[in-house]
């Protein structure tokens, strides 16, 4: 396992600090929890977002790469 520093200020590490105790977590199970979370709903999100916009290209009879390129250049 890897060892980081990181740089955070002090009210968010004292917020961290009080959460980690209340719920019987050390402060590096708690930023690794919320760490894997955020990766994991961020993954969840990309997932959806392509799912959408493959949904709108099949709704597009086979004009899916125009469809694309118009999803893209309204951007």
């Amino acid at each position: 396992m890897a060892k980081i520093m990181i740089s955070v200020p002090d009210e968010l590490l004292a917020r961290l600090d009080a959460h980690a105790r209340r719920h019987g977590k050390t402060r590096s199970g708690l930023v690794q929890e919320l760490a894997e979370r955020e990766l994991r709903s961020d993954g969840e999100r990309l997932h959806r977002e392509l799912a959408d916009l493959l949904a709108g290209a099949s709704s597009h009879g086979g004009q899916s790469a125009r469809f694309v390129r118009e999803q893209r250049n309204g951007r």
